[in-house]
């Protein structure tokens, strides 16, 4: 007797029409309440090596979270230094591409913008530290608002990096 593999394995489900309706039009509208709450944002960490990290998200408390080790995911980069506190917020997008974009541009330009130095040695006290640091992400955020239209943009600078 020989039996049919798709009878076996199916790979395709069947559809329910009434379900798969009901599932688009609520994805649908719940996706328009969260197209304007994407943020780009900065946090700072407090524990060594104290540094930097920008992302972007539609949900910072959860995101802020991950980054903390509360919650499950969150980017391997930001394992270390724990706890991460919130330096700048970036909200107004009109919808994820446009977050990734700004979030994109302004590592860019971190990278590139050259270092501050005081009296060509860098300084080592964490409170300089995470000083200039917010100081060289800010002067890159400052940098890129040439080539990014900021009108209808809102930041929250939560840390003074002046």
């Amino acid at each position: 007797m020989t039996r049919l593999l798709s009878q076996s394995f199916r790979s395709v489900k069947p559809h329910q029409t009434n379900l798969c309706r009901a599932s688009s039009e609520s994805q649908t509208g719940s996706s328009s309440s969260t197209r304007s709450s994407w943020s780009v944002y900065l946090i700072l960490s407090t524990n060594n090596p104290i540094k930097t990290y920008v992302g972007v998200t539609n949900d910072f408390s959860r995101r802020l979270k991950q980054h903390n080790g509360e919650l499950k995911g969150g980017a391997k980069a930001s394992r270390a230094g724990r706890p991460w506190i919130c330096a700048c917020i970036i909200f107004g997008f009109k919808d994820q591409s446009e977050a990734c974009a700004l979030e994109s541009k302004w590592k860019i330009c971190s990278r590139k913008l050259p270092r501050k130095r005081k009296n060509g040695v860098m300084t080592e006290q964490e409170d300089n530290i995470s000083l200039e640091l917010l100081r060289h992400r800010q002067a890159a955020l400052t940098k890129v608002t040439g080539s990014f239209d900021f009108n209808h943009l809102e930041i929250d600078w939560q840390l003074d990096p002046s």
